[in-house]
């Protein structure tokens, strides 16, 4: 499942961009300033940055300078107010891979991280797979064998968690986190109602329960 930063000053922007990317089925991480935002993708392990640029202690652009100076190439799609060409051209030449201005609809928002996303993955593993399970990252389906599977976002990026750790116990906890990005109570159920719609496409015996402590891909 693909993780995305969001630097942004903004709450009310920054939920209601979070909670759209993890209905889509990504993992979010927020943070409200550049200078964290900074370290934060220094630090590697998301996929794509979603970056406002009036960011406070350290504006975006120079965010996205030291990024690419430093050699990070995790995609960039920047926010902003300002609407001038000038900024437009700066954003794009220092870095970004894409640009949008405030306001803007989410679902215009969400096709461009889907094609940066899809950028990146074309550059890598387009799938991931065990046993005669194997998920296509590109096309969002999956195949058992030579039969294909339909599931929904959700179900998808639970399933791409499991094959990600195969083999490994996960908590309830930490599947939250990576498919629901904490959204949720702890103490919710939605983990095991959507492991049982998951068995029920691709087959119970495949995810095992393990008492007391969570599940594990077989």
């Amino acid at each position: 499942m693909s993780r995305i930063l969001i630097a942004e000053d903004d709450v009310h922007i920054a939920s209601f961009v979070g909670k759209g990317l993890r209905a889509a089925g990504y993992s979010t991480e927020h943070v409200d300033d550049g200078e964290t935002a900074l370290l934060m993708a220094r630090g590697g392990g998301f996929d794509l940055i979603v970056l406002d640029i009036g960011l406070p202690s350290m504006d975006g652009f120079t965010v996205l300078a030291r990024l690419r100076g430093e050699g990070v190439t995790t995609p960039v799609v920047v926010l902003t107010a300002r609407d001038s060409v000038v900024d437009t051209v700066a954003g794009l030449e220092g870095g970004a891979n894409d640009y949008m201005t405030k306001p803007f609809q989410f679902a215009e928002l969400l096709a461009r991280v889907r094609l940066r996303l899809q950028d990146d993955v074309a550059t890598g593993d387009a799938s991931l797979s065990g046993r005669d399970l194997r998920l296509d990252l590109r096309s969002r389906r999956v195949h058992i064998g030579e039969r294909v599977v339909d599931l929904t976002a959700r179900e998808f990026s639970l399933l791409e968690v499991f094959l990600r750790n195969a083999d490994q116990v996960l908590s309830r906890e930490q599947i939250l986190g990576h498919v629901w990005g904490y959204d949720f109570d702890p103490a919710s159920n939605v983990v095991d109602v959507y492991v049982r719609a998951v068995r029920a496409k691709i087959g119970a015996d495949r995810i095992e329960t393990v008492r007391g402590m969570g599940y594990r891909l077989r």
